[in-house]
């Protein structure tokens, strides 16, 4: 017996391609959406859709007999101008409208650090600080965020929206700043299944972060959710500590090398 089917958008990038063995529970079906490749499912846990999020049509048959979405789907990176806003602006509003016809009541939108990339390292950082985005994707994210607002506000849908620091297997790729940004897969997926479960929780913005010991981040947000970190980098820092500090911008703001790279050039940091 299926007690609930989640959608989840982008299911074969970073974070999808992380959430997805560790989301599957007993009763739960995962329909798994994205334009890449993906493995086959598993079981009959798992339902594999292969569609853009920017197409209404692929959308709205996705959102049937849906009871909650991750929309993870979009560019993650720095991109041209015309493709962020096609592919995370329009086709998070696809995705909205999609689910708001569909009667989905619980939405978990991805943001990112980079909304507020301008914001410095030593400014408090509430979940709700307002945005000052670094890039283009940046700006795509400060907008899902207020689209995710607008469809809560006009329709009721529980909306919460994760501000992800850097969700990897380990900080390592990341260097030092990781030790500040980094959300573990298994704590990722702690913050998602406390984001599904949270009674009534309206609209909501939450870091995406473990407790890692030099945070700069708030998690009282998340927490009051029902989250629950056990996760540090800190059990990274020896193998960091030849790497080179970040200096200038990069260790002056939150979204460190995102706000001096060029903007509308895609940006593998």
């Amino acid at each position: 017996m299926t007690d609930q089917r989640v959608l989840i958008t982008g299911s074969a990038g970073v974070v999808g391609t992380l959430m997805r063995p560790r989301l599957r529970r007993p009763g739960r079906v995962l329909r798994l959406l994205d334009l890449a490749p993906q493995p086959a499912a598993s079981d009959a846990s798992e339902e594999i859709v292969t569609a853009s999020v920017t197409d209404p049509a692929a959308m709205a048959q996705a959102c049937e007999g849906v009871d909650a979405l991750i929309h993870l789907g979009g560019h993650s990176r720095e991109n041209t101008w015309e493709a962020t806003l096609d592919v995370n602006i329009n086709g998070t509003q696809t995705v909205l409208e999609a689910a708001q016809a569909a009667g989905i009541r619980r939405v978990i939108l991805a943001s990112s650090n980079h909304a507020v990339g301008f914001r410095r390292v030593d400014e408090d950082l509430p979940a709700d600080s307002s945005p000052r985005p670094d890039t283009y994707y940046g700006v795509s994210k400060a907008a899902i965020e207020a689209l995710g607002s607008l469809y809560h506000s006009r329709f009721g849908m529980d909306v919460i929206v994760i501000r992800i620091g850097s969700c990897f297997e380990t900080p390592l790729p990341l260097g030092p700043r990781g030790l500040a940004t980094w959300l573990s897969p298994d704590d990722g997926a702690r913050l998602f299944e406390a984001c599904l479960s949270a009674p009534s929780p309206g609209y909501r913005l939450i870091w995406g972060v473990s407790d890692n010991t030099r945070r700069i981040y708030s998690l009282a947000e998340a927490e009051a959710l029902g989250y629950k970190s056990l996760d540090d980098a800190e059990v990274y820092a020896e193998q960091l500590a030849a790497k080179p500090a970040p200096t200038g911008p990069a260790a002056e703001y939150v979204g460190g090398p995102f706000c001096t790279a060029p903007l509308g050039v895609f940006n593998p940091l």
